[in-house]
């Protein structure tokens, strides 16, 4: 998350899944997969397809239709993850503007009628500003903003947690630009 600060705007980017992390897992999920169907077809058809592997000489039966299973899943989970980079899902941003009095959310989800989340909010309805966090093997650090009829809208992407002391200067800065209160949970 990016977090840029003027006088009147405050207004946070997130990178959404077109992430170093996503794209390696993508390669390798879809290069496995692609082996494994390959040597479960080569079994099948009692060829070597795959040419630097003697894939010809396995039995279909259990191990190549085994293979050909796990390839056919993994190219197909693979073929989630390059699409799911290719679409940036999760990418957006939120801006405060204290000249207009509101709050815009924007997020990029996947294709269809809801492809693109745009949410406007006025400073008037803004109860809160709730910090979320969760220490232990899998840290979570959660902006949230707590709207007059009890709705919570997540303000942080899923990315990796910024350290505690930036954490909670920027919910810090946001209750202040908003002029509410700050919550811990």
């Amino acid at each position: 998350m990016t977090f840029k600060a003027t006088n009147a705007t405050i207004k946070s980017y997130f990178n959404g899944s077109r992430r170093s992390p996503n794209i390696f897992w993508a390669i390798i999920i879809s290069l496995g997969g692609l082996g494994f169907f390959l040597n479960g077809l080569s079994s099948f058809f009692e060829l070597n397809i795959c040419f630097p592997f003697h894939s010809g000489e396995i039995a279909f039966i259990p191990q190549g239709i085994t293979m050909l299973f796990y390839g056919t899943l993994s190219l197909l989970l693979g073929t989630f993850l390059i699409l799911t980079i290719y679409w940036n899902v999760g990418y957006g941003y939120n801006e405060y503007n204290k000249n207009q009095q509101e709050i815009k959310l924007y997020r990029k989800g996947f294709p269809g009628k809801n492809r693109e989340l745009f949410f406007i909010f006025s400073f008037e309805n803004v109860k809160s500003i709730k910090m979320r966090v969760q220490e232990g093997i899998n840290p979570k650090r959660q902006l949230i903003l707590c709207l007059l009829d009890s709705r919570e809208i997540p303000l942080t992407g899923i990315e990796q947690p910024v350290t505690l002391n930036k954490f909670e200067e920027e919910a810090i800065t946001l209750a202040k630009h908003l002029n509410v209160f700050l919550e811990t949970e």
